[in-house]
């Protein structure tokens, strides 16, 4: 078995009449986040991460935004698929995920327990083995002016030696 490891980055605007889904958690803000999906930018970083892990193309080659038929889709359908991408491989698994949020608001490490959960479930793996964090941009750029929120994520995962 070889270890792999991918990196995943995503970010979007708040946007006014949406619903703010982190992790697959809808979290009480007064603006959601701007997507064709329901926008989880949490979850969009972790699925970029785990493809990447495994030489696989970003989550718009999966799920186009150009795709009407998935418009407003839980990004958790799109962790599924990353983790189901995995279990294609020889000894395909996930071993873990680590990710950061970055913004000013809302608060997230209240909602981590109930974000580790849904993100654990999607991917068919244990909850202690997603690493969740927040963070601010201590005011500075998009993120710190609260014009959005970044995440950042990495994916450890296990593939048969070719």
């Amino acid at each position: 078995m070889e270890t792999r490891t991918g990196i995943g980055y995503d970010v979007h605007q708040f946007a006014e009449g949406r619903k703010l889904i982190l992790g697959g958690v809808e979290i009480e803000h007064d603006r959601g986040l701007s997507g064709h999906s329901d926008a989880d930018v949490l979850s969009h970083a972790i699925a970029d991460a785990i493809l990447g892990a495994i030489g696989e193309p970003d989550i718009g080659f999966y799920f186009p935004p150009t795709d009407d038929s998935i418009e407003g889709i839980s990004s958790l359908e799109i962790l599924k698929k990353a983790a189901e991408l995995v279990r294609e491989k020889p000894g395909g698994r996930i071993v873990n995920i680590d990710s950061t949020l970055i913004c000013e608001a809302p608060k997230v490490m209240p909602h981590a327990p109930a974000i580790k959960e849904k993100i654990a479930g999607a991917l068919g793996i244990s909850v202690d083995r997603v690493g969740i964090k927040a963070t601010t941009n201590e005011t500075m750029g998009f993120v710190g002016r609260e014009e959005g929120i970044a995440a950042l994520a990495s994916a450890s995962v296990e593939v048969a030696r070719k």
